[in-house]
This record gives structure tokens, C-alpha cells and sequence, in this order.
């Protein structure tokens, strides 16, 4: 399969009202997902998405390629990923921050030594295309595997 050298992805945003009380639809470009979304999704746990869960499927699902990527080119091919995402979202100074994201994967894959798993996630980490795009957050990364 060919693979272009600049790929586009895109999302759009409608919001109406104002910020308390408005609410908005997330789309996908491809139109896969579209999500409502308002200050009770983001900060009171009100049904819908929030930006910060939205952003954790991202990094979540390009980590979990990655690793699978680099597991199979170091001939370890997994049969299976679980990968889950937590983003903080804390209060400060007047507004809002990120300051952490905690990675937790779990991994079926045979025929690897711990200590080369382990290697072999972190460079999955630092080669996902999204954690980059995000290193100015800190990152934990909590993997296990199963044979």
C-alpha cells in the first residue's frame, strides 16, 4: 500500500450560545464521529464528549499503532492491544491546563523478554506522530504484556 508523504486530517466545530449555557457538535472529517459537546460535558460529566477525552482516543489509538508497529518489526507481532488514555484537566491561574497524561496498554504478544518489551513501548511513545505533536505535556506510560 502506498503511503502519500502529506496527509490532511481535519475536524469541524459548531458551536451556539454562550460558553455556560450553548452547546456544540464535534465532527469528524470523514464524518465517522460526530459528538455534542458543552461546559457540562467538558466539566460536569454530563452526557456527550469533551476536547480532552476526544484528545486522549487520539494519542490512545496512535500510540497503539505505533507499538504495534514496532513490536512487529522487531519481529514480535502482537495478537492484541488494549490501550487507555487519562488526560488531566486541572484548574489554574484563571483558567485551565493539561499538565499530565497517563498512557496504561496491555499487551498479548509471546516471545519477548521484558526488558526489550519495555524498550521497544518506549520508542513506540516517542514515534507516535500525535505524542509528538503533544511533548510539551508530560506523559507517563504504563505497559504490560501477557504471552
Amino acid at each position: 500500500m502506498h503511503v502519500p508523504d502529506d496527509i490532511v486530517r481535519g475536524a469541524s466545530v459548531h458551536w451556539e450560545g454562550d460558553v455556560a449555557k450553548g452547546h456544540g457538535t464535534i465532527t469528524t472529517g470523514s464524518g465517522k464521529i460526530t459528538a455534542d459537546y458543552s461546559f457540562g460535558t467538558r466539566f460536569a460529566g454530563e452526557p456527550g464528549t469533551n476536547p480532552e477525552e476526544l484528545l486522549g482516543a487520539s494519542l490512545a489509538a496512535c500510540f497503539t499503532m505505533a507499538l504495534d508497529a514496532t513490536l512487529t518489526r522487531a519481529g514480535h507481532s502482537p495478537s492484541s492491544i488494549d490501550t487507555t488514555a487519562k488526560v488531566h484537566l486541572h484548574r489554574q491561574d484563571g483558567g485551565f491546563a493539561i499538565p499530565s497524561i497517563e498512557l496504561t496498554t496491555v499487551v498479548v504478544v509471546a516471545g519477548i523478554l521484558d526488558d526489550e518489551f519495555a524498550q521497544l513501548a518506549q520508542t513506540a511513545k516517542e514515534s507516535c506522530p500525535i505524542g509528538k505533536a503533544l511533548h510539551t505535556i508530560p506523559t507517563t506510560l504504563n505497559a504490560s504484556r501477557k504471552s
